[in-house]
């Protein structure tokens, strides 16, 4: 599977984005998938996922309420929808694809990984 994410940019704080990642190759529709960012100095850590047929979605504490994870079988698509960003939302993001059963939160879990858009908030 090749994933490409895109949308990231600069706004500003309590501003919206919605990132895109588009998949190729074999089955979307087989694959869980995952948000992840990383910032500057920091580990590459879970944001949302989602199962392979959109029924389970799971989001890490800290975006709860502000983003919501989404997918489109039929574009061979996922969607992560930020609202309301914080300048700690700030990081490179990285969008995956597992081929294990339900939402999975570690990046051993990911089978396979997009190349990251970069979204910076301004305070």
């Amino acid at each position: 599977v090749q994933l490409q994410a895109c949308g990231g940019g600069l706004v500003q704080a309590g501003g919206s984005l919605r990132l895109s990642c588009a998949a190729s190759g074999r089955p979307f529709s087989s694959y869980a998938m995952g948000w992840f960012r990383q910032a500057p100095g920091k580990e590459r850590e879970f944001v949302g996922g989602i199962s392979w047929s959109g029924g389970t979605t799971s989001y890490a504490d800290s975006v709860k309420g502000r983003f919501t994870i989404s997918r489109d079988n039929a574009k061979n698509t996922v969607y992560l929808q930020m609202n309301s960003l914080k300048p700690e939302d700030t990081a490179v993001y990285y969008c995956a694809a597992s081929a294990r059963f339900g939402t999975r939160v570690a990046t051993r879990e990911y089978d396979y990984w997009g190349q990251g858009t970069q979204v910076t908030v301004s305070s």
